[in-house]
Formats: C-alpha cells, sequence, structure tokens
C-alpha cells in the first residue's frame, strides 16, 4: 500500500527529494533519489524530477516495492508493421528490466502486447524519458536492424531547454559514459558524424527557456541531456545535468520521431510547459 503525505505550509518549497523525508524519516539523501529517479514517488499522481519544488496542498505518494503496477499501465502502439512496432514509453517508467529492481518496464509488457510474435526491444529511453521505443516482432527483423547503417536511423526529439538558441547546433564532442550514472562530455572532438547531435530552435518561450528539435543517429546513454548541458542549454526538469530546474514537474525530453527504411512512426509530445519565475 502506497504512503502518502501533503504538503504542508512548513514544506512547501522544498525540493521533492528533501520533502519525501516527511515519509522517510531515517533515509538518506541519494536513497531517495533514487526511489524519485526509479518513478516510485508520485507528484500530484504523476512521477516528477528530485528538484521538483512542491507547493502547499500537493500530494506526496511513495509506491511498495512491490506496487502491482503493470497490470494498469497502458502503453500504446503507435505504429505496427509485419516486422517492427513503434510503443510510447511515459516518463517515469523504464524501458528494460534493471537487475535487482522489482521495477515495472516496457519490456515486460511486450509478450501480452504481441501475443503472437517474438518480441524483441531494440532501443531504451531513460527513465525520465518519454516517446517512441522500437520493437522487432520476428528475429529475422532483429537481425535487419541490427546491421542497418545508423546513418539510416533517424532519431528526432522535442525538448525545452533552460537558455535562448538562436541558431542551429551541431555538438560533436566525445561522450566518456565508463561512469555509470554519470555521462562526460570530453574536449575533443568526434570524427564520426553519427555520434553527433544535432539542434534547432523552434520556439522562443516565457522565462528564459527555448523550444528545440533535436537529432540524433546511433545514441550514446544521455547523449541528448549531457550534449546539451555541456552547451549550456540543460534540458528543463533535469535532476542529473541540469541546475535550476527545481520548478519543473518532469523532465522535458520526448523522442518523438522514429524513421528508417520502410518504416516511420511519430508521436507528438504531450505535456504543460511551466512558466519559471
Amino acid at each position: 500500500m502506497a504512503q502518502s503525505v501533503q504538503v504542508d505550509k512548513a514544506m512547501s518549497g522544498q525540493r521533492l527529494d528533501k520533502a519525501l523525508e516527511q515519509l522517510m524519516p531515517d533515509s538518506g539523501l541519494r536513497l531517495r533519489r533514487r526511489l524519485i529517479e526509479l518513478g516510485r514517488v508520485l507528484v500530484q499522481g504523476r512521477p516528477a524530477a528530485p528538484s521538483l519544488k512542491v507547493l502547499e496542498g500537493w500530494r506526496i505518494d511513495l509506491l511498495p516495492d512491490d506496487a502491482p503496477q503493470k497490470a494498469s499501465v497502458k502503453i500504446p502502439i503507435v505504429k505496427r508493421t509485419m516486422s517492427f512496432a513503434a510503443l510510447l514509453k511515459p516518463a517515469g517508467m523504464h524501458s528494460a528490466a534493471i537487475a535487482g529492481m522489482n521495477e515495472p518496464c516496457v519490456e515486460a509488457l511486450l509478450p501480452g502486447l504481441f501475443p503472437d510474435s517474438q518480441p524483441v526491444l531494440l532501443n531504451r529511453l531513460d527513465n525520465l524519458t518519454s516517446g517512441l521505443l522500437l520493437v522487432a516482432l520476428k528475429p529475422q527483423a532483429q537481425k535487419d536492424y541490427a546491421i542497418m547503417d545508423a546513418m539510416k536511423v533517424t532519431k528526432e526529439y522535442v525538448a525545452i531547454v533552460v537558455g535562448q538558441l538562436d541558431e542551429a547546433l551541431e555538438l560533436r564532442r566525445c561522450l566518456d559514459g565508463d561512469d555509470r550514472r554519470r555521462t562526460r562530455v570530453l574536449a575533443k572532438l568526434d570524427p564520426e558524424r553519427r555520434n553527433w547531435t544535432f539542434v534547432w530552435p523552434v520556439e522562443e518561450l516565457p522565462g528564459g527557456l527555448t523550444k528545440v528539435r533535436v537529432q540524433i543517429y546511433a545514441g550514446a546513454r544521455h547523449q541528448i541531456r549531457a550534449h546539451l548541458a555541456a552547451a549550456m542549454l540543460p534540458i528543463l526538469g533535469d535532476p542529473l545535468y541540469g541546475e535550476g530546474n527545481a520548478e519543473a514537474p518532469r523532465l522535458f525530453l520526448h523522442h518523438r520521431r522514429l524513421v528508417f527504411p520502410r518504416f516511420e512512426a511519430e508521436a507528438p509530445e504531450n505535456w504543460t510547459v511551466p512558466v519559471l519565475s
């Protein structure tokens, strides 16, 4: 059974990872942040970032480790062909199972979504990122995708960044993902175009924010988040790479479009961007 607390006047304005102490008085900050990142903590019924500033009257729920969320989660099938399918993952849900963690994930739902196929998940999104996941529905499709030239697979995202952007960017710096928690952006440039992050401004928003379109090809772990932060354009609501995002209710990064030969899927973002003070 979930534990809940309503934010009172004394708690109002606190970061979520601090306010959670009301439900976990003997816990450390690292554990509380981990539970939030795993989607075990809901604010007003939705996952949120550890840096979110909670307001008076809001409800915070701490879900039990064995919460039966799997049955209630609905994962839309955005596009399906004979060989592939695209699913829409919500923010706050894992793409694949994590060893030692009893957490809901999209991968575990595949047999139920495609009972007459042999589904295999082909890409991953961060827990906090929403958007398209690609599934191979037969072994040959999995093999075909594995040998496909990465430059023939276009992955398009939309993000809200903190800062103003007036022109397109090509972010070419090498990434070091040896640290499993945080990807480092190195000073040297990557000669491989497949590893770059391409960014275009879409719309200037109030509060010094910009909506951007982002395109990648191969896709390294945390590539977009790390590259944008290194360019002084951290994604709004990013608890790992962004600072000053405490008022954001989520990570504003969404995998919107996926295109490769004979397959195309699109799922527009569905969010309300907060007006930051």
